[in-house]
C-alpha cells in the first residue's frame, strides 16, 4: 500500500493510490460520469449513500459524506473546514491505509476527495469492493450463522482492539463477511472484514472498548426488532464475547 499521492483541484483536493488510479480527475467522483459509461452498477440507499462502481478490471464502492441525527436539519453533507488533512475522506483514506499497513482486514482505499466552500467541505471516499460479500445483519436473518462465524467475528474485533483500533460506529451492517460464508465450519473460518471507519482512531486500549461492543450489541437487538427471523440471541453473543474478550461471558 502507497503512502497516497495528493493533488489539488479546482475546488479541494484528491488523495489517492497510484497504483490503482493513474489519473485523478474529479469525474471519479461523479455518479453522473460513471453512469454515462454504464459503469454504475447500483446505489444502496440510507444515510451513507453508496454507489458501486465497474473500471472494468475492479469494482469499488463509492461514498458520499452524510451527516446523521439532529446536524443532519442543519445541513446534510458539509462540515466544517479545518484543514485538508482533517477532512472526514482523507482522514478516513489514511487510517485504512494505516490498518491494512498493520494487517487488519478492511477493505484497500483508493481515492478520497474534499470540496471547499467558504467555511465548510464536502467529501467522498472510493474503497475497493470486497468479493461475494454479505453484512452481519444481512447473515443472520433468515439463516443460522454457525459458532464458527460468532467467533470468527469476535476474532476479528479482538485483532483491531489489540492494534488500540477504536472504531466510532461499529454495528451489524459494517461487519462483513467475504467469500464462501455458506458452508461454516469450525476448522474453516469465514473471512471477516470491517467499514466504514469515518471517525475511526488509533489509541490506547481502554474502556472504549466496551462502549463499542455494546453499541453492536445494541445493533444485533435493533436488527432483531426490526426484521423476521433474525438468529441472534445470548448463546450467540457468548461466543463473539469469548473470542473479542476471554473470561467474559456476556456484555454487561
Amino acid at each position: 500500500m502507497s503512502e497516497g499521492r495528493v493533488i489539488a483541484t479546482a475546488g479541494g483536493g484528491i488523495l489517492y493510490d497510484a497504483s490503482r488510479v493513474s489519473k485523478p480527475v474529479e469525474d471519479l467522483f461523479s455518479r453522473t460520469h460513471w453512469a454515462a459509461r454504464g459503469a454504475l452498477d447500483e446505489i444502496a440507499g440510507g444515510r451513507s449513500s453508496i454507489a458501486v462502481l465497474n473500471t472494468g478490471s475492479e469494482r469499488w464502492v463509492l461514498r458520499h459524506y452524510r451527516r446523521g441525527g439532529m446536524m443532519a436539519k442543519l445541513s446534510q453533507d458539509s462540515y466544517l473546514w479545518t484543514g485538508a488533512a482533517r477532512t472526514r475522506s482523507f482522514a478516513e483514506w489514511r487510517l485504512l491505509a494505516e490498518l491494512r499497513r498493520r494487517g487488519l482486514p478492511v477493505p484497500a482505499p483508493i481515492a478520497a476527495r474534499y470540496v471547499r466552500g467558504l467555511f465548510t467541505y464536502r467529501a467522498d471516499l472510493i474503497t475497493e469492493l470486497l468479493p461475494a460479500s454479505r453484512t452481519l445483519a444481512d447473515v443472520v436473518t433468515g439463516a443460522e450463522l454457525p459458532e464458527a462465524g460468532w467467533r470468527a467475528v469476535g476474532k476479528t474485533i479482538a485483532a483491531f482492539h489489540h492494534h488500540g483500533v477504536h472504531h466510532a460506529d461499529l454495528n451489524a451492517h459494517n461487519i462483513l463477511f467475504s467469500g464462501d460464508h455458506t458452508n461454516i465450519a469450525h476448522d474453516h473460518a469465514p473471512a471477516v472484514y470491517l467499514l466504514d471507519f469515518d471517525r475511526g482512531r488509533i489509541e490506547a486500549r481502554g474502556a472504549w472498548e466496551q462502549a463499542v461492543l455494546a453499541r453492536l450489541h445494541r445493533s444485533l437487538e435493533k436488527v432483531k426488532s426490526q426484521r423476521a427471523d433474525v438468529r441472534f440471541g445470548a448463546r450467540q453473543w457468548q461466543w463473539l464475547m469469548e473470542e473479542v474478550m476471554p473470561g467474559n461471558r456476556r456484555l454487561g
